[in-house]
């Protein structure tokens, strides 16, 4: 690492002296107004502070506010406004922390980049984000990259899929307070309250202070879905005339019951199969109670802080530091048929800390950032054993000790500037990982003790890439834009644990065929994806229409090998794919009181060749990728009249499929919300009351909503949930 941070000083020094020769060579350049449109917008395009070409969509407060309670405590949930995000979940308040699915273009949640101010949020088992932790309410807005991901993003484990930056809502200047309680069916209840203290008199401290209580039954089976409580501090402190030091804490404790999903024959009989769930009563009989619903839940607290320290040298100059701690410590109880019906247990215990720092020039052409973004993590992540009917210890699943901590070490450098009416933009990462070196240990019976297995030790291990980028846009007219950009992401190895299980059950074959767990992992990589998209912008004071095609080679995926010294198959990262399609958003305002928002996208992502399985070949070849719809729309209206709203909104999604071939087909749907609001202004006692009715799946479709499964799941092996049905709610909201 200390190579890359004395790289990184000399490169500043040089940038420095080569900004100071751009000023007084600059030109000065035109830049576009943006127009004011009569009606509120949801979504709008975005970029970095530093970048020209906007290559992402920003999702605004009012676009969060939309899409009801669920986008409360869900980012993922606020997402499922853009064309091209697929987001399903089994249950209608947003809670369901880990069993809720996305795609963006197709690719999974988990291998994409989430942020809070750049500062990159994710865990490990399952590897990625941590999407449930945070109040949305906490935000100004939510801005996604599908494609180009902008250098300056802490990306966690990579971004693949994208990247999602949450962008906070500082305190604010003056006093206020925000109240809101819900209630809705099946016992939900949710309470947010955030105080914001104002500049406070000399010194001009602002502080925010936020807690949400929210608690619900799963609408099937017994089991609840909380109690989750939020716990949030912001505060800002100005410095000299133009910084502002920033601090953001963020606490989460979440406890609940998991929905029980079904199988590839019961979700063809949906009707009879809907609310299938875990088992209320324990039985005796260790195949049944090993669905016993408290043998099957989660409970989850993680711990985040940052600060923004800037120091601005001149009006050309600044400089931003941006040191970060994160903590996770969760338990997840699962019952499983292995063994004969065991109860495990995973426990995560993962901390991390890093730092963000970045050197900023600005000039009226030219605009540069040079960063450098490193972070030391680690993660202690096992399983453990329990008899189902007594509930006895019966040894450890997976026992790994690291020798040291992973290390990321990630410089960057971005470019970016204008002449009349051409943008452009170029971005370059390195990014570094060491793994760290892991000794695997087995617990047989009787005792149970840790026995250390020379066979289970696990080698250090480096992965590098360099990640370039580029955009570049033009504007026609005031209101017509082009543009088109290419971004490299990447997402550094994950799924540890199934490889580690696999050796595990089966030691004694890879013994014999003197296979080590070290050969199995030395054909783990970085999976890597290039995108390429082409979009425009056209718009004026009552439209804004925004296509963009997408192409991406995707390359080093995860997937299934057959290994005949064994007879078994496991994970190596061999495969390859190939996505392409459009997103399209169209906002329409008809007038102030009338808002029309149509988002329809097309995707296709299939494999480049057959897999092969077990000695055999799975016909996969251009075969979509389980869990990709081809087709989905996000359509609705947002209709005002003086203190009255109406927000409709209808989503279809295409067919799916729960395999690698395509055998096992799950039907289109369409569902569609409502939300009514009353909103009285400047009362003798609240600047504003709002009073807000919420029905969500109005026509009780019932629908399959999540698909459990690897992009090379085989026929058979995929689990599925169903969507909730109609479900209604209610929130009463002040602001003093």
């Amino acid at each position: 690492m200390k190579k890359f941070f004395g790289a990184w000083i000399l490169l500043t020094v040089l940038l420095s002296s080569f900004c100071a020769n751009a000023e007084e060579t600059g030109e000065k350049t035109l830049h576009m107004e943006e127009i004011t449109v009569i009606g509120e917008k949801l979504v709008t395009p975005t970029r970095q502070t530093n970048e020209t070409v906007y290559t992402g969509s920003e999702i605004t407060k009012k676009g969060i506010e939309a899409q009801g309670t669920k986008a409360s405590v869900s980012v993922y949930e606020a997402l499922n406004i853009i064309p091209g995000i697929s987001v399903e979940s089994p249950d209608p308040y947003g809670l369901a922390a880990e069993q809720k699915n996305v795609r963006i273009r197709g690719v999974r949640g988990y291998s994409s980049a989430m942020t809070v101010e750049g500062i990159p949020n994710y865990g490990g088992n399952p590897m990625g984000p941590r999407e449930y932790i945070y109040d949305t309410e906490n935000f100004e807005s939510i801005a996604v990259y599908k494609g180009t991901v902008p250098a300056d993003l802490g990306t966690g484990v990579g971004a693949r899929g994208g990247a999602v930056e949450l962008r906070s809502r500082w305190p604010e200047k003056e006093y206020g307070l925000d109240f809101s309680q819900g209630f809705g069916a099946n016992h939900y209840s949710r309470t947010f309250a955030r105080i914001d203290s104002g500049q406070l008199p000399k010194i001009k401290t602002g502080l925010a202070l936020s807690y949400s209580y929210t608690d619900a039954e799963k609408w099937k089976g017994p089991g609840d879905l909380g109690p989750r409580h939020n716990f949030g501090v912001m505060l800002s402190q100005p410095i000299k005339d133009k910084d502002e030091i920033r601090i953001w804490f963020n606490a989460n404790e979440l406890e609940q019951n998991l929905y029980r999903p079904l199988n590839f024959k019961q979700v063809q009989d949906l009707g009879a199969n809907y609310e299938n769930d875990y088992n209320e009563q324990l039985t005796g009989v260790k195949e049944q109670d090993i669905a016993y619903y408290q043998y099957n839940r989660g409970d989850y607290s993680n711990r985040d802080m940052l600060a923004v320290i800037p120091f601005t040298m001149s009006d050309k100059f600044k400089m931003t530091f941006k040191p970060y701690y994160s903590n996770e410590d969760s338990e997840i109880l699962g019952g499983s048929t292995s063994q004969g019906g065991i109860i495990t247990k995973r426990k995560r215990d993962i901390e991390r800390f890093g730092l963000v720092s970045q050197f900023d020039a600005g000039f009226s052409w030219f605009n540069a950032a040079l960063g450098y973004w490193c972070e030391s993590s680690e993660m202690i992540i096992r399983t453990q054993n329990y008899d189902p009917l007594t509930f006895a210890f019966k040894g450890y699943g997976m026992y790994m000790e690291s020798d040291d901590k992973g290390i990321v070490s990630s410089p960057y450098l971005k470019l970016s500037g204008n002449t009349e009416r051409f943008n452009w933009q170029a971005g370059l990462k390195y990014f570094w990982y060491k793994d760290p070196a892991g000794q695997g240990y087995t617990s047989p019976a009787p005792s149970y003790e840790l026995i250390k297995g020379d066979d289970l030790f696990r080698e250090e291990k480096e992965y590098d890439k360099l990640l370039p980028s580029l955009g570049v846009s033009y504007y026609l007219s005031d209101n017509i834009e082009l543009y088109t950009a290419y971004g490299r992401n990447q997402i550094r190895p994950y799924a540890y644990m199934p490889l580690i299980n696999l050796y595990n059950q089966n030691r004694a074959k890879f013994q014999e065929a003197g296979v080590t767990l070290n050969e199995l992992f030395s054909g783990y990589d970085m999976e890597i994806s290039d995108n390429f998209e082409l979009g425009a912008r056209f718009r004026n004071e009552w439209m804004e229409i925004m296509p963009a095609f997408f192409y991406a080679k995707h390359k080093n995926l995860l997937t299934t090998v057959y290994d005949p010294r064994v007879d078994l198959s496991y994970y190596q990262n061999t495969g390859k794919a190939s996505g392409y399609g459009m997103d399209l958003e169209c906002s329409f305002y008809f007038n102030k009181n009338l808002t029309f928002l149509l988002n329809p996208a097309y995707t296709i992502l299939t494999y480049d060749d057959n897999l092969g399985y077990q000695g055999a070949v799975l016909d996969t070849e251009d075969k979509q990728v389980a869990d990709t719809p081809e087709w989905s729309v996000k359509t609705g209206l947002i209709f005002s009249y003086k203190d009255f709203e109406l927000v409709p909104m209808l989503r279809y999604l295409g067919k799916r499929y729960g395999d690698a071939e395509n055998k096992e087909e799950i039907d289109d749907y369409m569902a569609a919300d409502l939300k009514l609001s009353y909103a009285a202004k400047n009362l003798s006692f609240t600047k504003a009351l709002k009073v807000s009715l919420e029905f969500s799946n109005i026509f009780d479709e019932e629908y399959v909503s999540v698909i459990n499964s690897m992009d090379d799941t085989r026929a058979g092996n995929t689990s599925y949930y169903v969507g909730a049905p109609f479900t209604a709610m209610m929130t009463i909201s002040l602001e003093l």
